[in-house]
């Protein structure tokens, strides 16, 4: 997947809105592999909407969203998984992870049906970002910062076109912001993909083509 572009996209709860004030909705957009863009917004602006119709859980909005110019609501289920699988990865807002088990299981849950990453280079990058004590510790049990961490680590097992990442630095500090953004760019460069984060304030610190208003 080469592009991602929104035709005059709206969710479905805005139609009634006189005005839309926005960058994104009801506009024409069109965001690149290899290219990183930054969303800034406000609470209530659809934020997390925007995630779920790109994602294709919700399709509640009005226009068009394309796929290198294949509009998402004609994919079939074996598309939307195989897309889901190679070439779009999603770090959600509420990380769905499983609280029940292990930061590693969590984890392994991707890495096992993708066999994307050594194991080597999950402890690596548990190493980095401070969780590596966490390994096997329940994450219902870890702060949301560290179960953060995991939902990148889990994110990052993938081959991925673009990575799409909702507040992924909401509830950490700099330094670990940091260190999350250095990784999550060498692995973007290494695969050659984009990369688009949303912020309803603190930001993933990169060097951004292109920041929009949501």
């Amino acid at each position: 997947m080469n592009s991602i572009e929104l035709q005059q996209t709206l969710p479905e709860v805005f139609a009634g809105r006189d005005t839309i004030v926005s960058d994104v909705w009801h506009r024409q957009v069109a965001f690149q592999k290899g290219k990183m863009y930054l969303i800034e917004a406000a609470s209530g602006t659809g934020k997390s909407s925007l995630c779920s119709f790109i994602y294709g859980y919700r399709t509640d909005y009005q226009g068009i969203i394309t796929f290198d110019g294949v509009n998402v609501r004609k994919l079939t289920v074996k598309q939307w998984t195989d897309i889901r699988k190679r070439s779009l990865s999603m770090l959600f807002q509420e990380l769905r992870l499983f609280p029940e088990l292990t930061a590693w299981e969590n984890v392994q849950l991707k890495n096992g049906l993708t066999g994307f990453c050594r194991k080597q280079q999950v402890k690596d990058w548990f190493e980095q970002l401070g969780i590596a004590d966490k390994w096997d510790v329940k994450v219902g049990k870890m702060s949301y910062g560290q179960q953060q961490r995991v939902a990148f680590v889990r994110c990052l097992c993938q081959p991925a076109d673009f990575f799409f990442l909702d507040e992924p630095v909401s509830h950490l500090d700099d330094g670990n912001g940091q260190i999350m953004a250095r990784i999550l760019k060498e692995e973007a460069d290494r695969q050659g993909a984009g990369v688009i984060v949303t912020s309803i304030g603190k930001h993933l610190p990169l060097e951004y083509d292109r920041v929009l208003s949501l």
